[in-house]
């Protein structure tokens, strides 16, 4: 005869604990016991993300960045920091015995004599040209999708700041061998320190350690340069990791994705293996491109002279507008004022005011969006560029400016390949940096609403099936193809946002409201935004053009076309 006891904690059956036995298990078992990050690994693991190519372009920033690291150590390892004079005594016969700082020497002495010193150097200087176009290209697909919105303000405004970061990293390590090409660029941030108004001279001093070039900037630079920007980089990118898994990764839109769930693959092992295949991919890429393609040839241009400034003295394509913005401005806008003080706005304007504004745009730019919206819900989904005519056609607009900039700032190659007059080329990019943006403004606007039109009109009437069908009575009409579901959707899935409304200026006793005047001005940017619109496609305007083959029957209540099959309309020359 059995008998039942009380159900104890200390009675109670525990599962039964199996013991780990290779290796790997036993070494994540000792981790899990002493930490508990088991449970993280666990729910990482689980951790849902969409599916598509471009989000893989913020992967490249990342293990390009990664490979940045790895040959940094490498470099770091042989590169002495000191403008100290000192003969090399190389191989090379055209810098034999030159005269020439010790961070030159070095550098060549990498080149030449240290083992795979070259190949390092090269895969150093694609990855950080790769780096820096992946963030511009992430940013640009993070901008013209909306994925900036609402909960992800903070992390657009870590990204914006990796990509300065990633400017100063690649200027302070581009001026590092102190040759010909470096030392005219840190000639020119000379320049730009200086035209700072009071306190630029004073500046230039504390830099550079005395009147230019001194003897300590390249040491500095490279404090910068392996030190403080790595640092910083490094702890933003955990903090845009962080915020990316907290607030889950953004879809493009389509059926049964909504802003409260995720459709894709788990991180474990779907995503993890994606990844681990995209490092290898870019590592392999970075280092066929280091072995084959010679880049940053120092021994062509000589140690650091600042007499020599010849053609064809470019920074790297991310510095390029600077260049450029410097190359445009007419040197007549410098002012000497009384008291022999020179105001040089030829520098001050291109070098610091027009970047400062720009930069201040991009960071400043989800938070007007919100504004003008008056949108502050969260978003998970993405926008199709289309779909936000204004905003696609800004992004369209700056990147014009950059480019017509960059060019800008080869205006001698330019002269010299093509024959052509620097004078004329020189104007000619003035005028483009005024009329470009503006006409790439309004092409862009003009396409996004045209395509957002095509999409309604597929949406009402499917697509040409180029099928002509006669009936009895001699009406000739083309038969279409309705959508797909999932087609049509994507399609109507979206939201046209209006203008704020503006309040009557005087409330109801005839005073006059405070804040007038600046919900007035929200009130005019907000109509710049959303004036021009296409509203979806409304439900009962698409029952309307398959049941009469005309959307705009829905009120007239007539059945003269229940003839017509669904999704079949009348030609427009019937029409």
């Amino acid at each position: 005869m059995s008998t039942s006891a009380a159900s104890t904690p200390s009675s109670r059956p525990s599962k039964k604990y199996t013991q780990p036995t290779t290796p790997a298990g036993k070494a994540a078992d000792y981790l899990d016991q002493r930490t508990g990050i088991g449970v993280a690994v666990k729910e990482f693991a689980r951790k849902v993300f969409p599916d598509h190519w471009s989000f893989m372009l913020g992967e490249i920033a990342l293990f390009s960045f990664v490979v940045l690291l790895i040959t940094g150590v490498f470099l770091a390892l042989f590169f002495q920091p000191s403008m100290a004079l000192v003969r090399w005594e190389g191989d090379l016969p055209q810098l034999h015995g030159q005269l020439m700082s010790v961070a030159f020497a070095s550098t060549l002495d990498i080149s030449f004599e240290v083992r795979g010193g070259l190949l390092m150097r090269q895969i150093h200087h694609w990855a950080a040209l790769i780096f820096m176009a992946s963030i511009v290209v992430h940013m640009m697909r993070v901008f013209f999708t909306g994925a900036f919105r609402k909960p992800r303000e903070l992390n657009w405004l870590v990204g914006a700041t990796l990509m300065i970061l990633g400017l100063a990293a690649g200027f302070s390590g581009y001026s590092l061998p102190d040759d010909v090409l470096s030392g005219n660029g840190l000639r020119i941030t000379d320049g730009v320190v200086k035209s700072i108004p009071i306190i630029g001279s004073y500046m230039s001093y504390f830099v550079f350690g005395g009147e230019f070039p001194g003897e300590h900037i390249v040491a500095r630079l490279f404090t910068v340069h392996i030190l403080l920007v790595p640092g910083l980089i490094l702890a933003l990118i955990g903090l845009h990791l962080f915020l990316m898994v907290l607030h889950k990764h953004t879809q493009f839109p389509g059926g049964g994705r909504t802003d409260k769930n995720v459709v894709g693959y788990p991180a474990l092992p779907v995503y993890v293996a994606k990844m681990g295949g995209n490092f290898f991919y870019i590592f392999g890429v970075l280092a066929l491109m280091g072995a084959t393609m010679s880049i940053n040839s120092v021994w062509n241009y000589g140690p650091f002279d600042p007499s020599p400034v010849s053609a064809g003295a470019q920074p790297d394509w991310y510095m390029l507008f600077l260049e450029g913005a410097l190359r445009l401005m007419p040197g007549q806008t410098e002012i000497v004022l009384p008291g022999d003080f020179t105001l040089s706005l030829n520098v001050l304007i291109p070098a610091v005011v027009i970047p400062g504004l720009l930069f201040t745009f991009l960071l400043a730019y989800p938070f007007l969006e919100a504004k003008v919206t008056g949108d502050h819900r969260e978003h998970h989904v993405l926008d199709r560029p289309r779909n936000v005519p204004v905003r696609t056609a800004l992004g369209v607009a700056f990147l014009t400016a950059f480019i017509i900039l960059a060019l800008a700032g080869s205006n001698d190659l330019i002269a010299t390949h093509f024959s052509l007059s620097i004078n004329a080329i020189t104007w000619a990019f003035r005028v483009l940096l005024f009329l470009g943006p503006w006409f790439a403004f309004w092409v862009t606007k003009r396409l996004c609403l045209g395509l957002q039109r095509k999409d309604r009109e597929l949406v009402l009437h499917g697509h040409e099936s180029g099928r002509i069908v006669r009936f009895a009575s001699g009406e000739y009409i083309e038969v279409h193809t309705p959508l797909e579901e999932q087609e049509r959707w994507l399609r109507v899935n979206y939201e046209a946002h209006r203008p704020l409304e503006l309040a009557p200026a005087a409330d109801a006793r005839g005073v006059k409201r405070k804040g007038y005047a600046r919900e007035k001005v929200w009130h005019n940017i907000s109509r710049f935004f959303y004036e021009d619109r296409v509203e979806p496609v409304t439900p009962a305007e698409l029952a309307a053009a398959h049941a009469h083959g005309e959307h705009d029957a829905i009120s007239s209540g007539q059945d003269e076309h229940a003839a017509l099959p669904a999704g079949a309309t009348r030609t427009e020359q019937e029409r």
